[in-house]
């Protein structure tokens, strides 16, 4: 039988090819069914992180200077829900309903969108080293949180950032489409130009932030700005939770039913467009939900890196490279994760909390370099 590339191609074809003109469907069929893992393994990894995920969500809350039972959590959770009375003491449950509940949640729903985005730029872009912010969304959020900050109204800054990360987008899009169309191309979108156009808006929008910093950031301001930039869930509230959360159910659900879209994308635009994708549509309609899902979470979290770019590798690992079960596994172990960079990054250095992007990045680098090794990835 014949093997399998890391891209999902068989071994020895050219990329994007896939020999679609010789047998139709049925070269990916065949490559697929290598790729595929057994659908009770799939199941199983599925209940465990959703079990996990719940369980973490719960000890989470229970953690930190106020010490909390898991049967308080739960009890608060019951008694707000209306299914039992209040047993709680004001004071603990605001503890749990107010402060630590939203906070844990939006974790949950960031790290969740953040690796289910990496999981479809990856696949879309047809590049292992993608990750959400590979079209500048990041600089663009980035340019819009600082400009409020700097301005004094920081009540304006989800609105700012999620603006900014839509602006890149636009930037982004355009830029790669006027590539194509000086380079005597149809305009559509390719991979390569779409990532060469998102590294370029990213150092224009990089450069704006740093002179708005250099010229008019001081004091509180500064370290707001630092902060930010560096990714922080301190402050969450349950207007965070319904953003964030809303996004990930409208967008996030939209995304992961594309499964097998992404799974034709694996085989290079040709063999995607024989297998009946309309691939300058599918490719714009991904990129730009990946990119408001995106935006939509760092609006409230601020600039996490990592999760988008080592989850959907591990996940691969367990599962496979079928985007069925990629892309909700992905997820699942997003949320698990920032939950439990979250919860340390508050309390390890308590009373001082650290953002929260620098424990993913302290996690996400090591754990990176050992997927490299492990997976010879070129």
């Amino acid at each position: 039988m014949t093997g399998v590339t890391e891209t999902g191609r068989p071994a020895g074809s050219a990329p994007g090819t896939g020999d679609p003109g010789r047998s139709g469907a049925s070269v990916p069929v065949s490559v697929t069914r290598q790729r595929a893992r057994p659908r009770g393994r799939v199941w199983l990894w599925a209940v465990a992180l959703g079990a996990a995920l719940v369980a973490s969500v719960i000890a989470a809350v229970t953690i930190g200077p106020a010490g909390l039972a898991p049967a308080d959590v739960v009890a608060s959770v019951a008694a707000h829900l209306g299914i039992g009375e209040p047993t709680l003491s004001p004071l603990r449950d605001g503890i749990v309903w107010e402060l630590r509940m939203p906070r844990v949640l939006t974790a949950a729903a960031v790290g969740a969108g953040l690796a289910l985005c990496g999981a479809v730029m990856q696949a879309l872009t047809r590049n292992p080293l993608a990750d959400p912010y590979l079209l500048g969304l990041s600089s663009g959020a980035s340019v819009g949180a600082v400009i409020v900050i700097v301005l004094g109204v920081g009540l304006l800054l989800p609105v700012a950032a999620f603006a900014g990360a839509l602006a890149a987008l636009v930037a982004t899009l355009a830029l790669a489409g006027a590539a194509g169309r000086g380079a005597g191309r149809s305009g559509g979108l390719s991979p390569t130009r779409t990532v060469l156009a998102g590294l370029a808006v990213s150092s224009m929008f990089g450069a704006i932030t740093s002179l708005v910093i250099f010229w008019s950031a001081t004091g509180d301001s500064y370290r707001e700005i630092l902060n930010w930039l560096l990714g922080s869930l301190a402050g969450t509230d349950w207007v965070s939770v319904t953003i964030a959360g809303g996004a990930l159910v409208a967008i996030g659900i939209p995304l992961i039913a594309s499964a097998r879209t992404l799974d034709a994308f694996a085989f290079g635009d040709a063999a995607a467009s024989a297998l009946g994708v309309h691939v300058g549509r599918s490719r714009v309609l991904l990129l730009g939900g990946t990119a408001l899902l995106t935006g939509a979470l760092v609006a409230v979290s601020g600039s996490i890196g990592f999760i988008g770019l080592i989850l959907p590798h591990g996940v691969r690992l367990l599962v496979g490279s079928r985007h069925r079960a990629l892309l909700p596994l992905s997820a699942l172990a997003g949320a698990l994760f920032l939950v439990w960079a979250d919860t340390a990054a508050r309390t390890l250095f308590d009373p001082r909390e650290l953002p929260v992007g620098i424990i993913t990045a302290l996690v996400g680098g090591p754990v990176f370099a050992l997927l490299l090794m492990r997976r010879r990835v070129s």
